[in-house]
């Protein structure tokens, strides 16, 4: 594993939990929107192991409900599943962020999940302009993910330009059925492409008119914003 940071104290990224975030290194996609490109692209290092990694989780065990693991793009890491593992032989409570599109790894990691965001981030057709060769991994896990048993959460960071009313029908469509989708706020500023740092967030009453059509596709939709 490679982990290019570590936020020790999250409030946010584990519903309801005192978590600490871990940063993998790499990504399998290029969202021009990305804010985490440096974790993208710094094949350098110097990355955190696993054994430090453990160490700090140890030393804050009494602090923290949980441990997020997030990226860039966590299931690109073939030492992901036994590093979960290893987090719940030690008696943590374990989400991971994930674009979803590497299906046999998510089915690798799902038995030590207990939590499992994956984003849907546009209509599938547009998956190409992220830098996709394929949906049909994304696609293969939504559908495991929702006959399953893991707790978890479709979400999306509602960019101009990759998600407004058409996109939000067709991603309706992908994730139906499902109990919970979140929509999250962009936040312009220092993204992979650097003409997204000037892009104007859609207004709150905008946001809820997306989420309003997403409802009529699943049981729960929540803003993040």
């Amino acid at each position: 594993m490679r982990f290019g940071g570590i936020q020790k104290t999250s409030l946010i990224d584990y519903p309801d939990k005192v978590a600490t975030v871990l940063f993998t290194q790499g990504c399998n996609l290029r969202c021009p929107y990305c804010h985490n490109w440096r974790l993208v692209f710094n094949s350098a290092g110097p990355f955190l192991t696993e054994w430090e990694v453990l160490q700090i989780l140890e030393d804050r065990k009494k602090f923290i409900d949980a441990v997020v693991i997030t990226g860039g793009e966590p299931t690109i890491q073939a030492d992901l599943p036994n590093f979960m593992k290893a987090l719940k032989e030690h008696g943590y409570t374990v989400k991971l962020d994930s674009n979803g599109t590497l299906h046999e790894a998510i089915v690798e990691c799902l038995p030590y999940t207990d939590y499992i965001a994956v984003d849907v981030k546009t209509s599938p057709e547009r998956y190409t302009e992220l830098g996709a060769e394929s949906v049909e991994g994304l696609l293969k896990s939504i559908e495991m993910i929702k006959r399953g048993t893991t707790n978890y959460e479709f979400r999306c960071t509602v960019v101009p330009g990759f998600v407004d009313e058409e996109t939000v029908q067709s991603m309706g469509e992908v994730v139906k059925g499902a109990k919970l989708f979140a929509f999250q706020q962009f936040v312009p500023g220092d993204t992979l492409d650097p003409a997204f740092n000037s892009v104007k967030p859609y207004p709150r009453d905008r946001i809820s008119q997306l989420a309003d059509i997403m409802a009529s596709y699943v049981d729960e939709v929540i803003l993040r914003i």
